[in-house]
């Protein structure tokens, strides 16, 4: 872990942009690890639910997994060409440019996911996340994110470019979410069946 690193989280939706178009061949190219973990999400939704994808990338496989199985997916990502994908490959949903960061679009969702996105802000960032987060949950709504396993930041690398990301500690995640009324359904650090992903699912007290 590195830590005072928090400049480079302001450009990663800059570098996601430059390399849209590598991007969607790179995740269109990549196993998807996910499944287990959005069926165990999928299983907290009512049937044809609403889903906010923050941080949505080109709407695959994630979205693309959900709007296969009837839900109703907003997605939401800083990059304009990556929105452009998700318009051009799924027409019929909603994709907007912002910034997830104090997103306040007037509505709930049965279902909130930030996948490989969220760990991409700073600490204090991540913590007004959860504001975002509890805006947009109806009652008994669902909420997947992906962290990293413990506090601290870590640089990666992306085209030979700096890739920020960040993680609260597992006990920080979880007064977070029970100070938002979300009660925590699963959790795994460095899941080794979902590329060591550290996976979070929370569902909103009714």
């Amino acid at each position: 872990m590195v830590i005072g690193m928090h400049p480079f989280a302001d450009r990663i939706a800059d570098l996601y942009e430059r390399h849209a178009d590598a991007y969607a061949a790179d995740r269109r190219a990549c196993a998807p690890v996910e499944r287990d973990w959005l069926d165990r999400f999928i299983a907290l939704l009512p049937a044809g639910g609403s889903v906010l994808d923050l941080g949505c990338g080109i709407g695959e496989p994630i979205a693309a997994y959900l709007i296969e199985r009837g839900f109703d997916v907003d997605g939401v990502d800083a990059s304009p060409s990556l929105i452009a994908h998700c318009r051009a490959r799924f027409p019929m949903q909603r994709w907007q440019v912002a910034d997830m960061r104090g997103l306040d679009l007037g509505r709930t969702y049965d279902g909130i996911l930030a996948w490989d996105s969220f760990f991409h802000l700073g600490h204090d960032d991540q913590r007004g996340m959860f504001a975002v987060f509890g805006r947009h949950a109806a009652a008994g709504s669902a909420l997947m994110f992906t962290s990293g396993p413990a506090y601290g930041e870590a640089i990666g690398e992306y085209r030979g470019e700096p890739l920020y990301h960040a993680s609260l500690a597992p006990e920080a995640y979880r007064d977070l979410l029970t100070g938002h009324r979300f009660e925590v359904r699963a959790h795994r650090a460095q899941d080794p069946d979902c590329g060591g992903h550290t996976v979070w699912l929370a569902q909103r007290r009714a």
